[in-house]
């Protein structure tokens, strides 16, 4: 399984496994990592699942579709690797991607 580091806000990092086929806010809600609401439950209906991915990572993660981009305009900042985790389905090339989890 590919392994996921979430960062908080206040620095504190984990990382987690997570199954093939999940996504990187399944990860989280399974592993009780604070900050991840997931109030939709991963519909992309709602951005409480915000994540910033580290840049290094952003090609390999990809840009957010319309329907994403639509949700994270509704919320707070402008910085372009912006991602709601619900949206990011767990790959193999995805083992060791790092997330930061923006402050509530």
């Amino acid at each position: 399984m590919p392994v996921i580091k979430y960062v908080q806000a206040d620095g504190r990092a984990f990382e987690v496994d997570v199954p093939l086929g999940s996504s990187v806010m399944q990860g989280a809600v399974d592993n009780l990592i604070d900050g991840i609401a997931a109030e939709c439950g991963g519909a992309c209906s709602c951005a409480t699942c915000e994540v910033h991915v580290d840049e290094a990572w952003m090609k390999i993660v990809g840009e957010a579709c319309d329907i994403e981009s639509d949700m994270l305009s509704a919320s707070s900042g402008l910085r372009s690797n912006r991602r709601l985790s619900c949206q990011i389905e767990i790959t193999p090339e995805l083992d060791g991607l790092v997330v930061a989890i923006p402050a509530l």
